[in-house]
């Protein structure tokens, strides 16, 4: 595919999270796809009542190609589990497709995204919200939260609470999990309590209980 200033003339209209995967594996909207091993798009329920948006894929996800599957994905797995929520019965996704990374070495050092590129991306974030048509949409970092909420969004402030959106699903934001490994090992099981405590009200506000 050529390259274009956004992803948003190469997404068919009305497509499905299949077709919406398919098209994004040549997407060249932006720089990512030369550095990135694969696109990672997102998966889950089709039909899922609650949405997780990270903010990229990692080293592990960019391999796999599948999102949430390296130490930032087990630490969401048990995340979950604690909240009660079943991973499967939930779509998760990134706010952006590719893997932006530096070298360290021998290693492949997560790059934080900037806002062309989270623009680049953000009309496959809109397309697959559209498929899936979940409850609520939680993103997961301070990233995901700015694609979602607006730049002048605050997660330290906002964490955990739930806004209407213009669509008519809910919106709101929490810790990465990537956020919570890279902290201060002694606060890990507060910051941790911190995400499940969230995911449970976002969970439950999809099924209509909160």
């Amino acid at each position: 595919m050529s390259v274009t200033e956004t992803a948003a003339e190469l997404i068919p209209r009305g497509a499905d999270i299949g077709t919406l995967a398919e098209v994004a594996a040549g997407c060249r909207a932006c720089d990512l796809w030369r550095r990135g091993t694969q696109t990672v798009f997102g998966e889950g329920l089709a039909s899922a009542r609650l949405m997780l948006v990270g903010e990229q894929p990692g080293d592990r996800e960019d391999l796999e190609g599948r999102p949430f599957v390296g130490p930032a994905g087990r630490l969401l797995d048990r995340a979950l589990e604690r909240a009660g929520v079943d991973r499967s019965e939930v779509y998760v996704t990134n706010a952006v497709k590719h893997f932006k990374w530096r070298a360290r070495g021998a290693r492949r050092i997560h790059d934080t995204p900037n806002e062309r590129e989270l623009a680049a991306c953000r009309p496959w974030l809109r397309a697959e919200i559209e498929a899936v048509r979940p409850r609520v949409v939680l993103a997961l970092g301070a990233s995901a939260a700015r694609t979602l909420l607006g730049r002048d969004f605050r997660l330290t402030r906002h964490r955990g609470e739930l806004h209407p959106s213009d669509a008519g699903h809910l919106l709101g934001a929490t810790l990465h999990p990537s956020a919570i490994l890279r902290g201060p090992p002694e606060r890990r099981e507060e910051l941790l309590a911190g995400l499940v405590h969230d995911l449970r009200g976002a969970s439950e506000a999809a099924a209509g209980r909160g």
